[in-house]
């Protein structure tokens, strides 16, 4: 009779009805301490013994947040697959236990959670964010539209399915989320930035687009204390007091004194040249601290944050609708998709901390993936007692580091037909071609 090999898998969990609360390895990250400090802390806690303890639920929150193409029943499957067994509840019970649960314990780890990571980028010493929005889809419900409505939508008639404003505060080097807000979509990006002021402060370099030159919205921006650095809309002419050394100018913006930097930007491909003129006003006044090329260059990592909302809206959720059906329970599923989200950055920032490599090259992806996996495992819940902050997924992350980013150039259109018409973006060329970059700060009066 031939031997056969026999492999036995220990796996370390909370015990009894708490041991589906894990989410696999990064539970290291998210351990129970914090989860049970957060519910004490908004009086969450259960008040008598249940099958389906706070605890449990909030970690089942996280868990959607991987895996958004399942049901809740077939996610609860996957939390219990990996450790010992345990009833299956009916879906009726998993709902009630959410609703009992309601958004304020995953805001408050979202909160905990939320900072930029040891690796984030610094620019003369100051870390460097971005601020933008983003919308998110939302199931066509009457409660939701009852609150929500499309961006497409008019008094007179709806346009897709209703939506949700997400705005964030990136820092750029590493992609973690510093702070967020979100609601209607009614509610302008300007308006809603205000509500991330308790995020910002000293020590912060600010990048944002035209969409946030409001000169109220710059006051209040730099009383918090940050530096900012924030592209001009077209209309916009703030008063000019003299003109500093490099040819920039010192310029009234409202009650801000800011620096104007008026710049002509060429990006040269093998198939020609485009050329763009950029106004980019900055609280940075001091011309020899910092080079209004090195400014220049600074802004394109604004682009961060785009990327942060792809890889929010796509690794995560697959362009997926959101699964809430009321207004209650979709503010609870965007905190906990935020703090899914911020979890995984934490643990690529582990991963890569030590091996000097940025963050940036880190896939989000294959992060993802490797954290789905040691989940419905339940691998590494509990740390031993050599804790390797890289892990099983930071093992995975530095086996598939992607490339250091090349500059290149590629149309910004839209990629997904939404019409069966021809349309006019049918003719641009997708193609991506290598580039250099030539910044000219124009200093002509």
């Amino acid at each position: 009779m031939p031997d056969h090999c026999v492999t036995t898998r220990h796996t370390h969990h909370a015990p009894g009805t708490l041991a589906p609360g894990h989410l696999g390895e990064l539970t290291q990250i998210v351990p129970f301490e914090m989860v049970d400090s957060v519910l004490e802390q908004t009086n969450s806690h259960q008040q008598r013994s249940r099958l389906l303890p706070s605890r449990v639920v909030v970690y089942l929150l996280l868990a959607a947040g991987l895996f958004a193409h399942c049901g809740w029943p077939a996610l609860w499957r996957k939390l219990t697959a990996g450790v010992s067994l345990c009833t299956q509840p009916a879906a009726s019970a998993l709902f009630y236990a959410r609703k009992r649960l309601g958004p304020a314990p995953m805001k408050a780890l979202f909160e905990l959670l939320s900072g930029p990571t040891h690796s984030a980028h610094r620019f003369h010493g100051l870390l460097v964010c971005a601020i933008d929005g983003t919308l998110l889809d939302l199931p066509a419900t009457q409660a939701n539209r009852a609150v929500h409505r499309s961006s497409g939508a008019t008094r007179w008639a709806g346009a897709g399915y209703p939506q949700l404003r997400l705005l964030a505060l990136v820092a750029t080097g590493s992609r973690a989320l510093l702070g967020t807000a979100f609601g209607p979509v009614s509610q302008g990006e300007t308006t809603m930035a205000t509500r991330l002021l308790p995020s910002m402060g000293p020590g912060q370099l600010i990048l944002a687009d035209r969409g946030f030159d409001a000169a109220d919205l710059l006051k209040d921006l730099h009383a918090s204390g940050a530096q900012l650095l924030v592209r001009m809309s077209s209309p916009s002419k703030p008063r000019r007091l003299r003109r500093l050394d490099d040819g920039t100018w010192l310029v009234q913006r409202g009650k801000v004194r800011m620096r104007l930097i008026e710049a002509r930007i060429t990006i040269v491909t093998d198939q020609g040249e485009r050329t763009g003129c950029y106004r980019l006003v900055t609280t940075l006044t001091d011309p020899d601290l910092y080079p209004a090329t090195g400014l220049v260059a600074l802004y394109h990592q604004r682009w961060e944050i785009e990327t942060a909302y792809c890889e929010l809206k796509s690794a995560l959720l697959g362009r997926r609708v959101l699964r809430s059906k009321d207004p209650e329970g979709l503010e609870q599923e965007v905190w906990s998709l935020l703090a899914t989200y911020q979890v995984v950055r934490c643990a690529i920032a582990d991963a890569l901390t030590a091996t000097g490599h940025s963050p940036l090259r880190a896939s989000l992806a294959v992060a993802v993936e490797s954290a789905r996996d040691l989940l419905v495992r339940a691998e590494n819940v509990i740390a031993g007692e050599r804790i390797d902050v890289r892990g099983v997924l930071g093992q995975q992350v530095l086996a598939n580091l992607l490339p250091e980013r090349r500059l290149r150039t590629v149309p910004r259109v839209v990629k997904r037909a939404i019409s069966k018409y021809h349309a006019r973006s049918n003719g641009v060329d997708r193609t991506t071609y290598k580039a250099t970059v030539d910044i000219a700060v124009l200093t002509e009066p």
